[in-house]
């Protein structure tokens, strides 16, 4: 039986202790190695994850495809109508108060006790139509006593003219200064005589004053004073205006002046429209009647414009808007308002082409008037504006969906020729 030596017996066959030991270090930096790969890929997954899945294979394939078919390319949803050429009517406007065409306070203008009222409160009137009535018995009394004194006053001025005759008959016998007295005596009763006139013909007007009539066709205003009043001159009594015809008094800039001058200068009559105050309204429609003497502070001029006012729908003291018509445009070219865009230089329009892309274009509106319930100058018409240049009829513009537009981007007509937009009622 063979002897092992207990030190090298091992040596050619490592016992498993000995196999274990050596291995450790390389099966560590394994794992280690598996641990790192996992979290990197659970990381990118979770990357992936958020953003949606869009750098994935079927993502990438997704996207191409909607931009196959269209999405990516399809242009800017934009709203636009097409120029038209058409008849423009060129107004001024002015903001304006309504007046009565002649209007009067009427106030007594004696003293006394007022006896009858005889019209209804707003009731309409004619010329010469009794009003109010104020007791005449003081006044009859006075004529009377009046009347009096200047037939006694004749009497004797006839008795003088008399005996001065038989003086100047008997001249021979009676002394020349008793001549002279009786001619002062005659012209002394001549002038009482007159003086007797004058207070006749003064009672007889106050007689006329205690009767109160319209002076002119038109409507009376809510009573003042009442029957049985005791009043003194000067007392206001009723109110009289005249609505048929009835005046506006409006205000515009004194640039529009010269216009509306060249336009009288020709002999043109004006027509004027009075509208509510949003327009929403026609009220009335006449002409222009006069222009003030001067301009105001403010660079403005009043304007006077008189109106039939058949139905009574004004009133004076009612704010109008009022459109003074200048002229009549009959090739305009006709946009909505809408259109305009302001730069810093100059206004503008994006155009649609017909390959669907977009041109910003400079354009000039109509310079003769402005609107001035519009922002854009140029003849405006409601929601319209006329064009100068710029633009022909028929050229298609944007009228909304601006944001986003650029030169020569591609857009799609979501209403390729909306309704003809909205107009002022003429």
């Amino acid at each position: 039986m063979t002897k092992q030596d207990p030190a090298g017996s091992n040596k050619g066959n490592p016992t498993p202790d000995s196999v274990s030991t050596n291995s450790r270090p390389a099966t560590g930096h394994a794992l280690r190695w598996l641990v790192v790969t996992v979290m990197l890929a659970a990381a990118v997954a979770g990357y992936v994850y958020w953003r949606g899945g869009s750098t994935g294979p079927a993502a990438v394939a997704a996207g191409g495809g909607k931009s196959g078919a269209g999405g990516a390319g399809a242009g800017v949803p934009v709203v636009a109508v097409t120029a038209k050429a058409e008849e423009m009517l060129v107004y001024l406007s002015g903001l304006g108060n309504i007046t009565a065409y002649n209007a009067v306070t009427l106030q007594a203008r004696v003293s006394g006790e007022l006896i009858s009222v005889n019209y209804q409160e707003g009731q309409n009137v004619h010329k010469g139509d009794v009003l109010c009535k104020i007791d005449p018995r003081p006044f009859q009394a006075q004529l009377t006593q009046f009347q009096g004194a200047q037939d006694r006053d004749q009497a004797l001025l006839d008795n003088a003219k008399l005996q001065l005759q038989r003086y100047q008959d008997a001249k021979e016998a009676i002394p020349e200064q008793t001549i002279d007295t009786q001619k002062a005596l005659v012209l002394q009763d001549e002038g009482n005589v007159k003086t007797d006139q004058g207070q006749v013909e003064a009672a007889k007007l106050n007689l006329d004053y205690c009767v109160i009539t319209a002076p002119f066709d038109g409507r009376v205003g809510l009573r003042i004073v009442d029957e049985g009043t005791i009043i003194a001159a000067n007392t206001n009594l009723v109110t009289v205006a005249q609505l048929q015809p009835i005046s506006a008094v409006f205000n515009l800039p004194e640039d529009d002046i010269p216009l509306v001058q060249e336009k009288l200068a020709g002999g043109q009559k004006l027509t004027a429209t009075a509208y509510n105050r949003d327009f929403s309204k026609k009220l009335a429609e006449g002409e222009l009647l006069a222009l003030d003497n001067q301009m105001s502070s403010s660079g403005t001029l009043q304007l006077k414009a008189v109106f039939a006012n058949s139905d009574n729908l004004l009133f004076p003291g009612q704010f109008v808007n009022v459109r003074l018509l200048l002229e009549t445009d009959h090739a305009a070219v006709v946009i909505p308002n809408a259109a305009i865009q302001i730069g810093p230089q100059s206004s503008f329009v994006y155009v649609v082409k017909p390959d669907k892309t977009v041109e910003q274009r400079t354009v000039v509106p109509t310079p003769t008037a402005v609107d001035t319930q519009t922002l854009v100058a140029g003849h405006t018409e409601g929601e319209l504006v006329s064009i100068q240049s710029g633009l022909a009829a028929g050229e298609l513009v944007v009228t909304e969906g601006f944001d986003k537009l650029q030169q020569g981007g591609k857009v799609t007509v979501t209403q390729p020729d909306g309704a003809k937009p909205k107009t002022t009622t003429k």
